[in-house]
């Protein structure tokens, strides 16, 4: 059930990278900074992470760059925590 919900999460938020990217491109509305920042807090990290890479978007931004992996690393440590401590 878990291992379901973490890959949902992560290929909405891989997807939605897509299509903001696309939003962009074509100068229509864009999906907000703070919904994909909320799907990485919520488990998307990894998918983000991938859609900034392989759609190349976003990369030019701080808060992106060192924000998502920085959520990451805290929800691996986390994890780590909760399974072996």
């Amino acid at each position: 059930m878990f291992a379901t919900y973490i890959l949902t999460v992560n290929l909405i938020t891989f997807l939605l990278f897509g299509l903001d990217k696309r939003r962009a491109h074509n100068g229509r509305r864009r999906i907000p900074e703070k919904t994909l920042f909320a799907l990485a807090l919520a488990g998307g990290a990894p998918g983000a992470l991938a859609g900034m890479r392989f759609f190349r978007h976003k990369t030019r931004h701080r808060t992106f760059t060192l924000g998502l992996p920085a959520i990451l690393l805290v929800q691996l440590l986390m994890a780590y925590y909760y399974y072996f401590m």
